[in-house]
């Protein structure tokens, strides 16, 4: 998600804030190279010249030429306003109204309306409890209605009934009816789409809207048309006043013009993004999550989110014993992998930790994929109940047996079982018996809270960075190298947080999250990858 973009911004920051002092001649220089990799990144101009007066207005200001570090002043101001123009507050489905709350679903023929309409469903189904009823108004695509019917299926979430010969008004009207007899709370329409915007398309949309009563009307519109989507919005919401947006497809856009113009256009939130095939690679918008991503800063809060869905609590109990008596075995190695999977596999949470997510290419070229993943969960079954318990029994014989059951070879287990030392001696440093652990729970305690760790590090929460002046993040940096945590993320990489020069999150030692385990010792390396030369 939006990875040129994040690139392209991210080269041009980070050569502000390596700098003692900033002329207006260098803030308007940096100014124009944003300028030129917000229009490359496909952001319509009026929103690009908006955004870059407005920057200027405040970055060229006594407060940044005579603050203590000007860079950082300036990064700050860019966040800021890249905030404001995605919406400055995060907007979900409003169900504020009487049952059944009518959700119109509007857009383009291909832009992903019925797939989108049954991860919506399945969301309100799961997360809030809600009854569903999926209607499909799209009479003129081939086995539309039965696309969604499958869909339901597949979801479990009630359809409409089909009945051949009805107009698209007929079945909306019959839809509202049906949710009203089913005592349903929630039903979607999902309305026909054409390949280009006409006067047929309008006026059926104005004729749905008319009998429905609609409280949400969404126009799902693909992420990747650029410029165009603007238009899009304009014309649908100049003719049947759309509430929101949800934009798909935003996995493969990597630069992110039509989510940063869209809502500055219309100033219609966008309300929900699709991230993926699956159907629920769906997540809500926050735009300073987003902001944060684009600038490289990472996106811990969806991170934690996202490891505390897919947690299972009663294993993160027995884990977090487990952790505090300093044990760790490859069975445990294994619900680490296999989580790690579940949340995105390693690119995923690549691009969610702080100056990450320029390694995802780096990793998958060094054949740090999910598939290895794979390989290395399929090691750890074939072994037998006694080695998983204690891996210090494995010699020779026993990983040739290994081996051939899983298909791998004797190198790739003796990586393993290096991977799973190191990180065994991780979590006897998170336990508290190792150097640092008091300044670990006092940093990761909110993370842990949120991850169903919380008897491990009571107390103190994450702080906010960006609040923080200079002098306090260099304190802090200091404390961490004290506590023998000053390793960082690996030199080169980029991004990071300001004044940290090492580019790494005070106290991750390394990038290691709890209960993220698979990232152990960053500073030497990722497991399987081979040693920095130095």
């Amino acid at each position: 998600m939006f990875e040129s973009l994040q690139e392209r911004l991210g080269s041009i920051l980070n050569g502000l804030t390596g700098r003692g002092a900033l002329s207006e001649a260098d803030v308007s220089a940096a100014l124009r190279e944003v300028r030129r990799a917000l229009l490359e990144a496909d952001v319509a101009l009026e929103v690009v010249r908006s955004f870059t007066d407005k920057v200027r207005e405040k970055a060229v200001g006594a407060a940044v030429l005579k603050s203590i570090k000007p860079g950082q002043m300036v990064v700050k101001i860019v966040h800021d306003e890249l905030v404001a123009m995605l919406g400055s507050e995060g907007q979900s489905i409003d169900l504020n109204a009487p049952a059944p709350v009518v959700i119109m679903m509007v857009g383009l023929q291909g832009s992903g309306k019925t797939t989108t309409t049954g991860k919506i469903a399945k969301r309100l189904t799961d997360r809030q409890n809600k009854k569903v009823l999926m209607a499909s108004l799209d009479t003129r695509r081939p086995a539309a209605q039965e696309q969604l019917r499958q869909i339901g299926e597949q979801v479990k979430v009630a359809t409409l009934p089909i009945v051949a010969g009805q107009s698209p008004v007929e079945i909306a009207r019959r839809a509202v009816q049906a949710a009203k007899r089913g005592g349903h709370d929630i039903v979607i329409l999902d309305t026909a789409g054409r390949t280009h915007i006409d006067e047929q398309l309008m006026a059926e949309m104005a004729d749905i809207k008319r009998v429905s009563n609609p409280h949400e009307i969404l126009l799902v519109a693909d992420s990747l048309t650029g410029q165009d989507a603007v238009n899009l919005a304009r014309s649908f919401d100049e003719r049947v006043g759309i509430t929101g947006l949800v934009l798909t497809r935003m996995d493969g856009d990597g630069r992110g013009g039509a989510a940063l113009s869209m809502r500055a256009v219309t100033g219609k939130p966008v309300k929900i993004i699709g991230t993926g095939e699956k159907m629920d690679a769906l997540e809500e918008f926050h735009p300073k999550r987003i902001a944060d991503r684009i600038l490289g800063m990472g996106d811990i809060v969806s991170l934690v989110e996202k490891a505390a869905e897919t947690i299972d609590a009663e294993k993160a109990a027995a884990m977090a014993k487990k952790m505090q008596a300093g044990k760790f075995d490859l069975n445990d190695l294994a619900d680490q992998l296999g989580q790690m999977k579940k949340m995105g596999g390693m690119g995923g949470i690549m691009g969610m930790m702080p100056g990450m997510s320029g390694m995802k290419d780096k990793l998958s070229a060094a054949g740090m994929d999910d598939k290895m993943f794979a390989r290395q969960i399929a090691i750890i079954q074939s072994m037998t109940k006694a080695e998983r318990a204690n891996p210090d029994i494995l010699k020779h014989s026993r990983k040739k047996r290994i081996a051939a059951g899983s298909g791998t070879d004797a190198a790739e287990i003796n990586k393993l079982l290096k991977m799973h030392r190191q990180m065994a001696d991780m979590m006897k440093a998170m336990g508290g018996k190792g150097k640092g652990g008091g300044l670990m729970r006092g940093m990761m305690g909110g993370l842990a809270n949120k991850m169903g760790l919380g008897g491990l590090m009571p107390g103190g929460g994450m702080p906010d960075l960006s609040k923080m002046d200079p002098k306090q993040l260099e304190a802090l940096k200091k404390q961490a190298e004290a506590a023998g945590l000053g390793g960082g993320l690996p030199k080169g990489l980029p991004g990071g947080l300001p004044g940290l020069s090492g580019g790494g999150l005070p106290g991750l030692g390394g990038g290691k999250l709890p209960g993220l385990g698979g990232l152990p010792g960053l500073p030497g390396g990722f497991p399987g990858l081979p040693p920095k030369k130095k």
